[in-house]
């Protein structure tokens, strides 16, 4: 199966995490809404992870995490405005 990187953007109750999920290329859970959605996902594996306490701490970074799908209050893909 073809994959793909997508940089998306991942919010619990405490953090804002940004990093890279594996997607297929095309067809099934290739999009993100789909491969969150999928029943037997407990942990979204992430990344080149940017991790930052939303209540204003400082910016850690992690070249792996894995994020507890129960934990995830929105998520959507990562826009750079710059």
């Amino acid at each position: 199966m073809e994959t793909r990187t997508e940089r998306v953007v991942v919010e619990t109750d405490r953090h804002r995490i940004v990093g890279d999920v594996t997607l297929p290329r095309e067809g099934y859970r290739s999009r993100l809404s789909e491969y969150l959605n999928h029943g037997d996902l407990d942990f979204i594996p992430m990344v080149d992870v940017e991790l930052t306490p939303l209540n204003g701490g400082s910016p850690e970074t992690r070249s792996f995490m894995a994020v507890a799908r129960s934990h995830v209050q929105l998520a959507f893909p990562f826009e750079d405005d710059g």
